[in-house]
């Protein structure tokens, strides 16, 4: 998935841009905030075209301020692995020596760049977004990102200079990736598997700072593993090696099939482990999670049955997905870990013929309609999976708008109940018949 960056100097609106990019419309993944100090993550969709896009935080040149520069090289990095850069610069404030700064830096990345001259809230200020043609661009894009004005056209250009997409299809290899926060164990249950050290394991937290795919055979099918650095906390991320390596990570888990999450069972779930299962989920991968180091925990016959309740608690609402305690250390289990991924791919790239659909669900759904709404009552008519590459179903009715989110957990219930979508976020769709 394509890369845009945000980019400018101080309060010109990036992150008023990034939160108007991502919250266009309804199917966009929610923002993913903590990847660094004020960066934010997250995906946006334009014309049928999706995009992962980034919020740098201010760059400020020639500075003494150690998070300045902290913020300058995460710039950088950014900068480097964008496919293209939205260039945000203030028409209200003008053209300063420091939009000259960023545009000369820009100049130098080879990378598209688009520049938008950003709070022109009204027609009355157009003219405060010409003199930015001074900074050498072929075109000015003046945009208001609190109430929406020129960002269309901006964005019409943008998905046209956008690289081309790889077509999912196409690609041979499912990519199962290990992912989880630092030290819980992904590098050493990779090299387990691998029965080779594949990649540096250290006790110190974050060893691996970049991806690393290895490809695998087991169980009769061929696949790729991908080792992924840890993911940390906001607070916790320092360094513009560290950034780089958890925006890595994201983008992992984007580019993957199936994420095995690995949970460190002394620590237990924490917040972040919730966190990386909501990026999981959000851009709907299939998931399995490892509970690792269960050979240090103290049990009893009812331990594993325990922790699986306890966790299935907070995982949910999505919580039917396969939990596997093991021991990377002794081995225990590991390659159960392997299979259970792959069934989930499996689950996950299925595909359920429209009869079938209809013939067990709309019994169901006839015996326990949805409720209705001011006296007027919702006939659901037929079910289809959609052409996706996650599951996603399209229930046709008379009045899909009435339809709560209460009958729609209902529905996806009665659909895993009789489907095999095990570790697989499903969506499920009204239309209009």
């Amino acid at each position: 998935m394509a890369l845009v960056a945000i980019i400018g100097r101080p309060n010109v609106g990036k992150s008023t841009l990034f939160n108007r990019l991502i919250g266009r419309r309804q199917a966009i993944v929610d923002e993913y905030s903590g990847v660094t100090r004020d960066r934010h993550y997250g995906k946006s969709d334009w014309g049928g075209r999706e995009f992962s896009v980034i919020d740098t935080g201010g760059y400020v040149s020639d500075t003494e301020d150690q998070f300045e520069k902290e913020i300058a090289k995460q710039v950088f990095i950014a900068m480097e692995e964008a496919s293209l850069i939205i260039f945000v610069c203030d028409a209200r404030a003008g053209l300063n020596d420091l939009d000259k700064d960023v545009a000369n830096i820009l100049r130098q990345s080879k990378k598209p760049v688009l520049l938008a001259a950003n709070k022109v809230d009204n027609p009355s200020m157009m003219t405060g977004s010409y003199e930015f043609y001074e900074l050498g661009f072929e075109k000015v894009y003046p945009i208001s990102a609190v109430n929406g004005t020129g960002t269309g056209d901006m964005l019409d250009d943008l998905i046209q200079l956008l690289p081309e997409e790889i077509d999912e299809d196409g690609l041979e290899l499912p990519r199962i990736s290990v992912v989880g926060r630092p030290n819980a164990g992904k590098s050493s249950l990779v090299n387990a598997l691998l029965g080779i050290e594949r990649n540096i394991v250290t006790e110190i937290a974050g060893t691996t700072r970049d991806t690393i795919d290895t490809n695998y055979n087991a169980f009769d099918m061929e696949f790729t593993l991908v080792d992924t650095a840890g993911i940390r906390k906001k607070a916790k991320v320092h360094e513009d090696l560290e950034f780089y390596s958890v925006m890595r990570a994201i983008r992992a888990i984007e580019n993957s099939d199936v994420c095995i999450l690995m949970i460190d069972a002394e620590a237990g779930l924490g917040q972040q482990d919730l966190n990386i299962y909501g990026l999981i989920e959000k851009n709907r991968k299939g998931v399995v999670v490892l509970v690792n180091k269960w050979d240090l925990m103290e049990k009893d016959s009812n331990t594993s049955k325990e922790f699986e309740a306890e966790l299935r608690k907070k995982l949910a609402p999505f919580n039917d997905v396969p939990i596997i305690f093991t021991s990377v250390l002794t081995k225990q289990r590991i390659h159960k870990s392997l299979q259970e991924a792959l069934e989930v791919y499996k689950n996950r790239t299925q595909r359920i013929k429209t009869a079938k659909l209809n013939e067990i669900l709309l019994p169901i759904i006839e015996h326990t309609p949805p409720p209705a709404l001011k006296g007027k009552y919702i006939k659901i008519k037929y079910i289809q999976q959609l052409p996706t590459h996650a599951p996603t179903f399209a229930f046709y009715c008379n009045l899909p708008q009435y339809i709560k989110e209460a009958y729609r957990r209902f529905l996806e219930n009665q659909m895993r109940r009789h489907f095999n979508f095990t570790g697989v976020p499903i969506q499920i769709f009204f239309r209009k018949k």
